[in-house]
């Protein structure tokens, strides 16, 4: 089988459409044949290094963390899901693997995918609703009737987010580019800004959530947007954040952590039709690298940019 790879950490120049094998799922795992895998800047971050302490030296690694796809094998102890099964999910972090005609995960990072929902718009959810959901509800406690602001609503998590929020009744605002402010009015957001002609330190209303899905806001910033009580949610978070969030509880730091329970309540939330995130581009494997370089370098696809798999397996 196929997928993309790279033998040492750097650039997009790095990455290979290689040929590698498959080893069978392990206690909980299962083996799934991709359909759709879905690209998110994580796959450049780990690719370039910058995780390294976590990935470790063992080349080659592959790439890809979001994807959708039918079961091919499951592990021991796999009580979820049966072969055959239609699923969407997250791979393994240190080991992902998404990008590739199959890919072994955790049974905890897979759902079943609802008929009424393609395996196209599957392959989006994982990545962005886990990190919203690990946010608002995880770490914010979000309840019905909070005021919240979203920092780069229009972004895959900035849409997750938006969307998971109105899910549970709050009043939503937000900021994005110019470009996107009625697109993101259409998501139902109360008030939307022009990041450009706007700074948000200056909006005179007070939220009790302010969830920075673009990472562009300082902690001294977010903190200041809050009402008495409210929580910044931070996606770029450090160890000295880590430090500060022990001493300033409104600091909540965000690193994606996937659950059975979250995915399986996207699933469900995306066939009702009230969760999904926007399809920009889809290119085969073997254009895959090109636009992974394209992304990273600044260019904007409109939307989620998803790969398709055309494999004969599963």
């Amino acid at each position: 089988m196929k997928r993309i790879q790279y033998h040492t950490y750097g650039g997009p120049e790095v990455m290979r459409v290689e040929d590698f094998d498959l080893p069978p799922p392990g206690e909980g795992e299962v083996a799934v044949s991709v359909r759709f895998a879905a690209i998110n800047p994580i796959d450049w971050k780990l690719r370039s290094g910058q995780m390294k302490i976590v990935t470790g030296k063992k080349f080659p690694r592959a790439m890809g963390m979001d994807f959708s796809g039918t079961v091919l094998s499951v592990g021991p102890g796999v009580t979820r899901l049966k072969v055959g099964d239609a699923v969407f999910g997250l791979a393994r972090f240190k080991e992902i693997g998404a990008f590739a005609e199959a890919v072994i995960t955790k049974e905890a990072f897979l759902t079943r995918k609802p008929d009424d929902v393609s395996f196209e718009e599957a392959a989006c959810l994982g990545t962005p609703g886990v990190t919203a959901w690990n946010g608002l509800i995880d770490k914010a406690r979000l309840q019905a009737g909070q005021h919240v602001f979203i920092n780069g609503c229009a972004g895959a998590v900035g849409e997750a987010a938006v969307q998971i929020a109105l899910m549970h009744g709050a009043i939503v605002s937000g900021s994005c580019s110019t470009r996107d402010i009625q697109r993101a009015k259409t998501l139902g957001l109360q008030t939307v800004y022009d990041y450009r002609n706007t700074q948000v330190s200056s909006i005179a209303v007070r939220f009790d959530v302010v969830y920075d899905t673009a990472a562009t806001l300082a902690v001294s910033t977010g903190v200041a947007m809050l009402r008495p009580g409210g929580v910044f949610l931070d996606l770029n978070p450090g160890p000295g954040k880590f430090i500060r969030a022990i001493f300033d509880r409104r600091l909540k730091p965000i690193i994606g952590s996937p659950r059975a329970e979250i995915l399986d309540k996207l699933a469900k939330a995306a066939s009702a039709g009230s969760f999904r995130i926007p399809i920009g581009i889809s290119v085969a494997l073997h254009d895959a690298i090109q636009l992974i370089g394209d992304i990273e370098n600044g260019r904007k696809p409109g939307g989620k940019a998803v790969i398709e798999m055309v494999n004969e397996i599963g």
